[in-house]
C-alpha cells in the first residue's frame, strides 16, 4: 500500500501536464481529489463525450437553494485531468473535502482553533466568495506589497522571497513555462509548502474551518486504505498537501481527526454538474481562485505536445486571425516576427518558453502600432476567451431546468456565454413563442436576455441581447419552487408579487410584465388590485406613473391577441383622474419639483398620444389649456403646456406668440421668463428657425432688458439653448444678427413699417405726463 500526495495549483496547465504523466507512471486503483463528497454520485456524469468543460459541479441546500456554491473544472485544471483518468481506467475516484452539508450553513462565528501540538502549519483563509474548494489562490492588488503570513496568500510569499511582484507570474515561470511535463516538481511543491507551514505554525493560529477540512481528508485517505486499495493518488491544493501525510511528524492521528469532526452540523444538500464559463474562472470575475488568462492557459495545455517555438507560433496564428477577422492588418511577417522577437524577450528574461507576457508585449509592438484597441480583443477574445461548457442530457436538474432547456431547444436558443442578438416578428408564431419565453423568464429574474425595444416604428418587432451565465443555473433552481415549467412558475410568481405590490407605479409594470409573458389566468388578479388601488389612490405622481405602462400592456394588446378591455377601463378612470388632480399638484412648486412634475406631465401626454384615442386625447388637452391660464403655475410647466398645445395645433403661432408675450411683461420677474421659455423651448430650437413672431416676441423681450437683468438671466437661456442641434443654435445665431430673416423683419427689426399720424395722436398726452409745455 502507498499513498501519493500531488500538491497541484488549481487551474494550472503546468500542473495538470505533470499530474497526468505522474499519474500514468503510477497507475493507481484510487484517486481522491480536493472537492465535495456531496457530489460522489454524479462523479461518473464527467466520462460522457457530452461532458465539455468549462463546467462546475454545483452543490445546494436544499431547503434554500439560494444557498449554493460552485466548484469549477476546465480542461487544464488539475482535478479535471485526474477525475478522466480514474474514470477512464476504472479506478475508484471520490471527493474527499469536508462535505458542503456541513458548510451551507447559517452564518455562525467560526471558533479559531489552536495548532494540534507539533503540527506544521494552518491553512489559508479562504479570499473566494463562497465556500468553494479553491483555496490556494488570492487576489493580488497592485501596488501593495504581498503579505507576510504564508497562510494568507502562499503563492505572494513565495514569489516575494524569489523576488517577484506577482505571484501569477511566479508560478507561471515555476511550472506553467516548463517544456514538458515534470512528475518530480510535486516534491519540490511539497518541499515548498511544508516550509511554509512551519512557517505560518509560528504566525498564527489555525482557522476551525480549515482544520476540520484538512482532518476530513485524513480521514478519507485512511477509509481508502482500509478498504484495500494499494495505490492511492491523493489530489489537493498544494497547501494542504504536508497535512495529508499520515506518517508525517505533527500530524494528528486518526482519534485527533475523530474530535474535530465530532458534533458537526448538517443540512440536507443536492449536487449537479451545470456549464461554466472562462470568464467566470478569470481572476477579474471576483473568483478568488481565478487566474488571470484562462485562454492562454487553455492554449498552452491544448498544445503541450508542441516545442515552445511551436506553441508560440501557432497563439501568433490565432492573434492574427482574429485581427484580419476584423479587417485590422495582420501579415505573415508580422507573425514570424512576433514569434522571434517572444523568443528573443524569454532568452534575455532567462525564461525556458514565452510567457504571456512575453507573447502579449510582441503582439503589441508588431500588431497593434499606437492603438490599445487591438490588444482588448486580443485580452478579451484569446487571453481570455470566453467558451461555455456542457454537461450530459442526463445530468440531474429539478424538472423547472428540464422544461427550460427543452423549450430552449425547441425555439432554437442556443445557450451562449458571448453576446448575440435575436429579433422576434411578434406576427409570426415563432416570434411571439420566443417572445414569451424570454418575458417569462424576466418576469422571473432568469436575465439571460435583455430587452433592447422594438425594431422600426411598428410594435410587432422586438429587439434581444442574449447572454447565458452559468449562475443563472441557481436561479432556476432557487424559482423551482414557484412550478415544475416555467409558465406555471412565473403565473404563481406573479400571484404572489401581486399580493406584496402596494404602489400603483410597481403594479402596472407587473401588469406590463404579464401581458407580455401572456398569463392570462394571472392578468386577472393584478387587473383587480390595480383597479382597488386607482379609486383610492390620490398621489399624481403615482398615477402618472402608472398610466404609460398601462398604456404599452394596450397597445401590445392589438399584436398579442391579448384582452384589454379591463386595462382600457383602468387607463380612462386614471386619466380622468389624472385631469382633476393635476393643476392642483402643480401650483406653488419649486425648481426641483416642476422638474420632476414636467417629467411625469411629458409621460402621460405621450402615453395620451399612443392610445389614440380622441376622448381622453380632448380631456388632456382641456388640462393642458387649463395649466397654460394658471397663475400661480412653475413657468417650467405653463411654458410646456404651451409647447404641447401648439405641436397638436390647438394653438396657433399667434396664440404661441401672445402666451410668450404675456409671460414676457414687465409684471414677471426674469426667472419666470426663463423658466416659462426653458419650458417651451427645451430639446428643440427649430419652432424659433421657422416661426418669425415667436422669434420677435422672445428677441424683443432680451433686447429690452435692462443689463443686470440681462446679466443674471443669460445663464439660464444658455442652460435651454444646450438643448438644441447645432445646427439650430447656428441658425438662431444668424437671425439675431441681422434682426430677423432674410424674408422680412421681425418685432425687433429696425425696419418695422410705422404709421406716424397714429404715432403723432398719443404726443399731446405724452407731453402733458412728462410735464412738458405743449
Amino acid at each position: 500500500m502507498s499513498v501519493h500526495i500531488f500538491g497541484v495549483r488549481h487551474h494550472g496547465p503546468g500542473s495538470a501536464r505533470s499530474l497526468e504523466r505522474a499519474l500514468g507512471e503510477l497507475n493507481p486503483d484510487c484517486v481522491l481529489l480536493e472537492g465535495p463528497p456531496d457530489a460522489n454520485e454524479v462523479i461518473s456524469l464527467a466520462s460522457s463525450l457530452e461532458m465539455q468543460p468549462p463546467v462546475a459541479l454545483l452543490v445546494y441546500a436544499k431547503g434554500d437553494p439560494a444557498c449554493s456554491v460552485f466548484y469549477p473544472f476546465a480542461a487544464f485544471s488539475p482535478e479535471w485531468v485526474a477525475l478522466r483518468f480514474a474514470l477512464e481506467r476504472k479506478a475508484a475516484v471520490r471527493f474527499m473535502d469536508l462535505p458542503q452539508a456541513h458548510q451551507l450553513l447559517p452564518e455562525k462565528p467560526q471558533p479559531v482553533l489552536e495548532p494540534p501540538v507539533g503540527a506544521t502549519g494552518g491553512s489559508p483563509v479562504q479570499r473566494e466568495d463562497g465556500p468553494t474548494n479553491q483555496t490556494l489562490e488570492t487576489s493580488d492588488e497592485p501596488g501593495l506589497e504581498p503579505p507576510l503570513d504564508p497562510a494568507h496568500d502562499p503563492l505572494g510569499f513565495l514569489a516575494r522571497v524569489a523576488g517577484f511582484t506577482d505571484s501569477e507570474r511566479y508560478w507561471e515561470f515555476l511550472v506553467e513555462s516548463r517544456g514538458a511535463a515534470a512528475t518530480n516538481v510535486f516534491a519540490g511543491i511539497g518541499e515548498a509548502m511544508r516550509s511554509l507551514r512551519l512557517e505560518s505554525s509560528r504566525l498564527g493560529a489555525l482557522e476551525a474551518r480549515e482544520a476540520q477540512r484538512e482532518a476530513f481528508m485524513r480521514q478519507t485517505i485512511r477509509e481508502a486504505i482500509v478498504a484495500g486499495h494499494k495505490r492511492i493518488a491523493v489530489v489537493c491544493g498544494a497547501w494542504h498537501g504536508p497535512m495529508l501525510e499520515l506518517d508525517a511528524d505533527g500530524v494528528p492521528d486518526a482519534q485527533a481527526d475523530a474530535a474535530t469532526l465530532r458534533g458537526l452540523e448538517q443540512v440536507a444538500v443536492a449536487a449537479t454538474w451545470v456549464p461554466w464559463s472562462h470568464g467566470l474562472l478569470s481572476r477579474s470575475s471576483g473568483y478568488g481562485a481565478g487566474v488571470d488568462s484562462p485562454g492562454w492557459y487553455a492554449h498552452l495545455f491544448q498544445h503541450a505536445h508542441l516545442d515552445s517555438q511551436g506553441i508560440t507560433v501557432q497563439w501568433m496564428t490565432r492573434v492574427a486571425r482574429l485581427l484580419r477577422g476584423q479587417d485590422l492588418d495582420a501579415s505573415s511577417a508580422s507573425v514570424i516576427e512576433a514569434v522571434r522577437l517572444s523568443e528573443a524577450l524569454a532568452v534575455m528574461r532567462g525564461l525556458p518558453l514565452p510567457g504571456l507576457d512575453e507573447v502579449m508585449e510582441s503582439a503589441r509592438a508588431l500588431f497593434c502600432w499606437d492603438s490599445d484597441a487591438p490588444m482588448r480583443l486580443i485580452q478579451r477574445e484569446l487571453v481570455v476567451n470566453e467558451a461555455l461548457g456542457s454537461v450530459p442530457s442526463d445530468t440531474p436538474m429539478v424538472p423547472l431546468q428540464r422544461d427550460f432547456e427543452g423549450i430552449a431547444k425547441k425555439l432554437r436558443l442556443k445557450l451562449d456565454a458571448g453576446v448575440t442578438e435575436l429579433e422576434c416578428d411578434l406576427r409570426e408564431e415563432s416570434g411571439l413563442n420566443k417572445s414569451r419565453f424570454l418575458h417569462r423568464l424576466n418576469l422571473l429574474g432568469v436575465t439571460w436576455a435583455a430587452l433592447l425595444g422594438n425594431k422600426g416604428t411598428g410594435t410587432f418587432r422586438e429587439a434581444w441581447q442574449l447572454k447565458w451565465e452559468p449562475t443563472l443555473a441557481v436561479r432556476l433552481i432557487v424559482i423551482s419552487r414557484y412550478g415544475a415549467t416555467v409558465e406555471s412558475a412565473a403565473r404563481a410568481f406573479v400571484i404572489e408579487q401581486t399580493a406584496n405590490v402596494t404602489t400603483l407605479p410597481e403594479l402596472s409594470g407587473l401588469l406590463d410584465a404579464v401581458m407580455l409573458a401572456d398569463l392570462p389566468s394571472a392578468t386577472d388578479g393584478v387587473l383587480a388590485r390595480l383597479e382597488a388601488l386607482s379609486a383610492v389612490g390620490s398621489d399624481i405622481a403615482h398615477l402618472c406613473g402608472a398610466l404609460p405602462p398601462l398604456v404599452r400592456v394596450a397597445r401590445y394588446g392589438n399584436v398579442r391577441q391579448s384582452d384589454t378591455i379591463t386595462v382600457r377601463r383602468v387607463i380612462d378612470s386614471l386619466v380622468t383622474r389624472i385631469v382633476i388632480g393635476f393643476p392642483a399638484a402643480v401650483s406653488s412648486l419649486s425648481d426641483d419639483a416642476a422638474e420632476a412634475m414636467l417629467a411625469h406631465l411629458l409621460a402621460t401626454h405621450d402615453a395620451i398620444q399612443t392610445l389614440e384615442d380622441a376622448t381622453l386625447r380632448l380631456e388632456w388637452q382641456g388640462l393642458l389649456a387649463g395649466l397654460v391660464e394658471q397663475r400661480n403655475l412653475h413657468g417650467l410647466i405653463a411654458g410646456r403646456a404651451a409647447r404641447l398645445l401648439l405641436e397638436a395645433y390647438v394653438f396657433t403661432s399667434d396664440d404661441a406668440a401672445r402666451e410668450l408675450g404675456l409671460a414676457a411683461s414687465r409684471a414677471s420677474s426674469p426667472e419666470a421668463v426663463a423658466a416659462w421659455v426653458d419650458g417651451f423651448l427645451r430639446d428643440s430650437g427649430a419652432i424659433l428657425v421657422h416661426d418669425e413672431a415667436l422669434f420677435g416676441v422672445l428677441d424683443g423681450w432680451l433686447a429690452g432688458l435692462p443689463s443686470d437683468n440681462f446679466q443674471e438671466i443669460i445663464p439660464l437661456l444658455r442652460r435651454t439653448f444646450s438643448t438644441f442641434e447645432q445646427a439650430e443654435r447656428r441658425n438662431i445665431g444668424e437671425k439675431a444678427k441681422v434682426g430677423g430673416s432674410s424674408a422680412g423683419g421681425t418685432r425687433g427689426s429696425s425696419d418695422m413699417n410705422l404709421d406716424a399720424t397714429r404715432g403723432e395722436l398719443v404726443l399731446p398726452l405724452l407731453r402733458q405726463l412728462l410735464g412738458l409745455t405743449a
